[in-house]
């Protein structure tokens, strides 16, 4: 029987291709607790100017406190205010950036040309003393209407219907020259920084390159004999073998800045010291790997590791077990269909390798995202001695089946708390549907096996026919195929979306489910006395003891919008909760 949804007020048609907003310019520095900064009181007991009186150059009024002073009151302000205090006087600018003051920079920077004075800016004044450095560098928007990004997309899809490479849009091509040159300036102000105990990069520009969009011939032609690139790996290397205090290093979904070769820059007692270490970048090619198990021996302290799957091999396993090794405590694991094509699984860790894992770390917690893996491969990889927290689904071409949800509800119940399904299939071929079975939902199931699930996400799939197959690049299929669109895939029936409210309750802390993934029985539709929607809110919100609603406007979540951003997010505060 057909199934119709009912209509939602306020729904728009929205679809996870499109990003938010970039990124505003972010610097998040250390603010210390305690008692309001004793300003007011100076200004009370008449050590603050009078009205129209300058204190620059004068021996009177706040420009005549000592440095000390002035970074101590400095030092209880957050940023903005601290900056804006900043503002009264040339001396207390001068105390602005006092060391002190900026143990700690966290930069979400837009890719933009606008960003490298300030920055620069920033990074000379801060660079060589920060101790913890994050940085994400945030592309902007993909390109969509206009008459460039509509002309490179039929230009693209021309091109791969006969076979050659499509071209680049040309806004892309200065993104990525903007990109080198930002890294360029924040690896080049911190090369020296012997100080450094935190360094954390990520760039989610890598997305086009995951999906096929970035290749050497683009790289070549805003990097000729690719200069920059080897000048980015040389920095980064030389940051390395500078370190003097180094315990953490991130690196994911950054352009070719990590070589299999970088972690030899380490001296031994950094490596040894060593707690967390993230190495994420699917653009190496090949059987190529950014560690490998005989490195990884050096790495004794680790408590978190966040690497590829098909680089986390069986050998990688034992040496971890090794009672040599302190126990580890997180561990994160990105299986991504590139990945797969190119390398093997052939070894990857069995079970009896991860029963020694866990014998040796009892306390280890492992976090998995998927990227476009087939339900086989899917099958292959859980196995039933890993002690999986987290698991999230992110599929443009293939999907998860319910087989699949089941083993992850039936092996890992004790331990699952985070489920994320996501899906934007462009595939005309039909894919199971995770509700089929409506008396065994795998999804209800799920809630009422694993009883300590706390998240919960489902977000529906776009389903788009189109007649022209040959098409690279999602903006040019889009933007080529806009006959018919329908929604399809995960679907939650109403009533159990009801069941799994009604099964965790409480401890359900996040149910998120967007409008499309929600169907109805035909009974409900043709009751005219019960308002379906209002009737599915209302139950949902008493079984969870709090007011609930579907997710009606994807890109105010990032876990929709954003995956490969909210994953390296929610890695580094899974390694950080060790």
């Amino acid at each position: 029987m057909a199934r119709a949804a009912p209509r939602w007020r306020g729904a728009r048609s929205t679809s996870s291709l499109s990003r938010p907003s970039p990124p505003r310019w972010v610097v998040e520095p250390e603010a210390r607790p305690g008692p309001p900064p004793p300003v007011a009181a100076a200004a009370a007991a008449g050590l603050g100017p009078a009205p129209g009186m300058s204190v620059c150059g004068e021996a009177v009024g706040a420009g005549s406190l000592p440095s000390e002073l002035v970074v101590h009151i400095f030092s209880f302000l957050a940023g903005p205010d601290r900056l804006r205090a900043s503002a009264a006087c040339s001396h207390w600018r001068e105390c602005l950036f006092y060391p002190a003051l900026w143990p700690r920079l966290r930069l979400s920077l837009r890719i933009s040309p606008a960003e490298r004075p300030r920055l620069e800016f920033l990074m000379r004044k801060c660079g060589w003393f920060v101790r913890e450095l994050r940085v994400q560098f945030a592309a902007d928007n993909y390109p969509s209407g206009g008459g460039g990004a509509a002309a490179a997309a039929g230009e693209g899809a021309a091109a791969a219907g006969d076979g050659e490479v499509p071209p680049l849009c040309p806004r892309w091509l200065d993104l990525l020259r903007t990109y080198l040159e930002l890294v360029l300036c924040v690896l080049s102000s911190v090369r020296n920084n012997r100080n450094l105990q935190k360094l954390s990069l990520f760039g989610d520009i890598s997305i086009l390159q995951q999906h096929g969009s970035i290749s050497n011939t683009y790289l070549g032609k805003v990097d000729p004999d690719g200069k920059k690139i080897k000048q980015i790996q040389q920095l980064f290397e030389e940051i390395l073998g500078n370190s003097r205090q180094l315990k953490w290093l991130s690196c994911g979904f950054m352009l070719q800045i990590v070589t299999p070769t970088s972690l030899s820059s380490l001296s031994n007692p950094i490596a040894n010291t060593m707690e967390h270490l993230s190495l994420l970048d699917n653009h190496i090619p090949g059987n190529t790997t950014l560690i490998t198990a005989v490195e990884l021996e050096r790495f004794v302290n680790l408590r978190s590791l966040a690497l590829d799957f098909c680089d986390f091999t069986a050998e990688m396993a034992r040496v971890l077990a090794d009672s040599n090794h302190v126990p580890l405590h997180r561990l994160s694991l990105l299986v991504h269909s590139v990945s797969i094509m190119h390398k093997s699984l052939d070894s990857m860790p069995e079970d009896e390798n991860w029963k020694a894992l866990t014998r040796n770390s009892t306390n280890l917690r492992v976090y998995i995202m998927a990227f476009d893996v087939k339900s086989d491969d899917m099958l292959r990889i859980l196995k039933p001695s890993i002690p999986l927290e987290r698991i999230h689904f992110d599929s443009y071409i293939t999907c998860v089946s319910g087989a699949v949800v089941d083993l992850i509800s039936r092996q890992y119940d004790k331990f699952l708390t985070h489920f994320i399904l996501m899906n934007d299939v462009i595939d005309m071929s039909g894919f199971p549907d995770l509700s089929d079975n409506r008396n065994e939902d795998p999804l209800v199931l799920l809630a009422w096996r694993c009883t300590r699930l706390s998240l919960l996400a489902v977000h529906v799939v776009l389903e788009v026919k189109y007649q022209q197959r040959k098409i690279v690049g999602i903006c040019a299929f889009l933007m080529a195929n806009t006959e018919e669109m329908r929604h399809i895939g995960y679907t939650v029936w109403a009533h159990n979306l009801i069941a799994i409210a009604r099964l965790r309750g409480s401890d359900l802390k996040v149910l998120e489910v967007t409008e499309e993934s929600i169907d109805f029985d035909q009974g409900e539709l043709a009751d005219q006395d019960v308002d379906p929607v209002h009737n599915l809110i209302e139950q949902v919100s008493l079984g969870l003891g709090r007011p609930w609603h579907a997710v009606m406007d994807i890109e105010l979540l990032s876990v929709f919008t954003e995956p490969t951003r909210h994953f390296y997010r929610e890695m580094q505060s899974f390694s950080e909760g060790v």
